[in-house]
């Protein structure tokens, strides 16, 4: 449970994502699909990034308005998936 009383859900899998790239490895999801449901980004909160091996992951901590989650994408096999989701159940 975090400080807002939600629980916090790891889970793992790889996701559709629409994202606009632009210049300087600026990365922006634009929205996600999930289980079936597509979850429009309303705002993306916090960006971080590292290194595992030759590959650059850059997390997201996104939301849809309702729930937070936590996205990757890895620049070496090109991957999305989610990692986390804060608030949903």
């Amino acid at each position: 449970m975090n400080d807002w009383g939600t629980m916090i859900h790891r889970v793992k899998g790889q996701i559709r994502v629409a994202a606009i790239f632009g210049p300087g490895n600026k990365i922006r999801p634009v929205w996600f699909d999930r289980q079936g449901r597509k979850h429009t980004v309303t705002e993306v909160t916090y960006t971080w990034q590292e290194r595992q091996g030759d590959a650059t992951i850059f997390h997201f901590a996104v939301t849809d308005g309702a729930d937070l989650y936590e996205l990757f994408y890895n620049t070496a096999s090109q991957i999305w998936a989610l990692t986390a989701v804060d608030g949903e159940g």
